[in-house]
């Protein structure tokens, strides 16, 4: 057939290769579009799956902090408040705790000099409390702890006694109006 005119010229039917050929890339194309959808299916799946775990873990990490921040609320932590003493370099040194409490009874009845909060003088030394900390001995400088009391804490030395307020805590005003 040299010339085919539109409308009138039929197109051949296929052989039987072709057939085979034109099936196979339809059934190639279906599986392709079934997998893509099976794919996009897990991926879902999977997306779902890690966004309801992560809301579990974030839920478990929200009552965990909650509770502990009851637990907090209802308690108190335990800080130990060590007895501090300036040397004759001006530097703070660990002194024993018995120290501190002759420091502050003396001092608040009337025998003392009472200085700035928590500072009381004492046989010409300087007595105050360094709050927390640790391997703080005797004799040495304190470490890793505050001069500044915590608030909300109980606060105890190494002997056991409570201290409330620190050094300084039972101040009153002098003078009349």
């Amino acid at each position: 057939m040299q010339r085919q005119e539109p409308g009138v010229t039929q197109a051949r039917p296929p052989t039987v290769a072709e057939a085979r050929a034109r099936d196979k890339a339809r059934k190639r194309a279906e599986d392709a579009q079934r997998a893509a959808e099976e794919a996009l299916a897990a991926k879902k799946r999977t997306r779902k799956r890690l966004l309801i775990g992560g809301v579990a873990v974030v839920g478990i990490a929200a009552v965990v902090g909650g509770g502990y921040l009851a637990y907090r609320a209802v308690t108190k932590p335990d800080v130990t408040a060590y007895c501090v003493v300036r040397d004759a370099n001006g530097q703070e040194v660990l002194a024993p705790d018995d120290d501190c409490d002759r420091a502050q009874t003396y001092s608040t009845t009337g025998g003392g000099y009472y200085g700035a909060p928590g500072i009381f003088l004492y046989n010409g030394r300087q007595y105050s409390y360094y709050y927390g900390g640790s391997n703080n001995t005797v004799g040495r400088p304190p470490t890793g702890g505050s001069t500044v009391a915590p608030k909300d804490a109980t606060v105890k030395t190494k002997s056991g006694t409570v201290v409330r307020g620190g050094l300084g805590s039972k101040s009153g005003s002098s003078g009349g109006s």
